[in-house]
């Protein structure tokens, strides 16, 4: 299958009403995606997708138009940034772009009012018996979990006793939901978010007034490793639904280093800022051929036993090194010394790391990014006089040649008492001839 990739350009902060409005202006089939929404057993709302304008640009806007048991001040700007008069009920939500996140501590009440709550289990209960596929189920579940968890480690209490309260959980249910069945209906494959644009100063919520970013969104941030931008915008820029969706379906932080844009979708926010509160939706191919970055780390040893470090280089190509490797070195006082060397990609260096600390006596690694061309190649099964070998074709532009694996050499070797150039002559010729070379 091809790769789809989507890249969120969060340079105007990231919500849920405008990723979903973004993955609609990508395609995203709208009949799928209100057949989904109707089968979740909620009300109290209907959404309205249309055109608008941003700053002179065309885009979707993704409205969840909730009834009048259900409204709330989520535009009122005055009121939101602590401005407004004779305002002074929140009806147990905080506001964000596209609605209220509400989240309380379980049995407090809300002005009086007898409202149904909905912890997480009943959140993930009700999305599991909706007519999604399981791919979109699973990341509208993932999404509630990390709200869920950022949210309950700003208020200092287990996940289990943090509550969506029904005015609140009927804007993120949508929202959340709508982004995964839209996530899944143009097959994603991978998702690159760089970093989150956040502003500053103060937001309304249930609670009074808290501080940009609030804390559910630096939660996610730091639970999941996603950088932030501050900018000098007066506001709430990324929302925790916007976080917690950047967070559950992000796989890579970086843009390839050539890509083309298949196609570009835009997202209309709701609130009004110094900058167009929108965002961008990329779906991207990667056009950087075999050419890609690989990592190496080397760190100096100079008190280790051999035993060690030979037990370090096989738990290191266990855990996924690409290569590794010992130079003799003499460091400083002309200690005889060795360098170790690990080639790994980007996503491996952390476990590399972890498993070089635990297992030698360093206190410190170097990483060194290194671009590299690889030759295009395919693992190959060829028949022998001697039996079949696994062999290794390599192919640059119209020159082809074949590697015979060494698994496969010794293995042959063994079988019939031959030496090991003979075999390899063998299976060289056997790849020859399948190829026609």
């Amino acid at each position: 299958m091809e790769k789809q990739i989507l890249y969120l350009e969060c340079a105007s902060g990231i919500s849920g009403d405008m990723t979903v409005a973004a993955l609609l202006d990508l395609g995203a089939d709208q009949e799928v995606l209100e057949r989904a929404l109707r089968s979740l057993p909620i009300g109290g709302y209907r959404t309205v997708i249309s055109r608008v304008k941003k700053s002179g640009l065309d885009m979707c806007d993704f409205h969840v138009m909730l009834d009048e048991t259900h409204e709330n001040h989520d535009h009122n700007m005055e009121y939101l940034h602590g401005h407004g008069h004779g305002q002074t009920h929140v009806h147990g939500f905080r506001e964000s772009h596209h609605g209220p996140e509400a989240l309380e501590e379980h049995g407090h009440s809300v002005h009086g009012h007898e409202h149904e709550h909905r912890g997480l289990p009943e959140i993930l209960h009700l999305i599991e018996h909706g007519e999604l596929t399981v791919r979109a189920k699973e990341t509208a579940g993932q999404i509630f979990r990390i709200l869920a968890a950022a949210e309950a480690k700003a208020h200092g209490v287990p996940a289990e006793q943090v509550h969506f309260h029904e005015v609140g959980a009927v804007d993120s249910i949508v929202d959340i939901v709508s982004a995964a069945v839209c996530l899944d209906n143009l097959g994603i494959t991978d998702v690159v978010v760089t970093e989150l644009s956040e502003g500053q100063g103060t937001i309304r919520c249930q609670h009074g007034l808290l501080p940009v970013p609030v804390p559910a969104v630096l939660n996610i941030a730091e639970a999941h490793g996603i950088p932030l931008r501050m900018t000098g915008t007066e506001g709430e820029l990324v929302t925790p639904t916007g976080a917690a969706i950047a967070a559950a379906v992000r796989t890579m932080d970086r843009l390839p280093e050539v890509f083309t844009i298949k196609k570009t979708g835009m997202g209309a926010g709701k609130r009004s800022y110094d900058r167009p509160s929108m965002l961008r939706a990329m779906l991207l191919e990667d056009v950087s051929g075999e050419r890609d970055l690989i990592y190496k780390l080397e760190t100096n040893v100079d008190d280790c036993t051999g035993e060690s470090l030979g037990y370090t280089l096989e738990r290191l190509m266990e855990a996924g090194a690409r290569d590794v490797h010992y130079i003799p070195v003499y460091m400083k006082k002309n200690r005889p010394a060795y360098q170790l060397n690990v080639i790994c990609a980007r996503e491996d260096i952390e476990r590399m790391e972890e498993i070089i600390f635990r297992e030698t006596t360093t206190i410190g690694v170097r990483r060194v990014p290194m671009e590299r061309t690889v030759l295009r190649r395919e693992t190959r099964t060829v028949q022998t006089s001697l039996g079949d070998a696994q062999v290794k074709v390599c192919r640059y532009g119209g020159m082809e040649r074949c590697f015979p694996e060494y698994d496969s050499v010794a293995a042959l070797c063994r079988i019939h008492g031959r030496n090991y150039r003979e075999v390899y002559q063998m299976i060289e010729q056997a790849c020859g001839s399948e190829t026609g070379k």
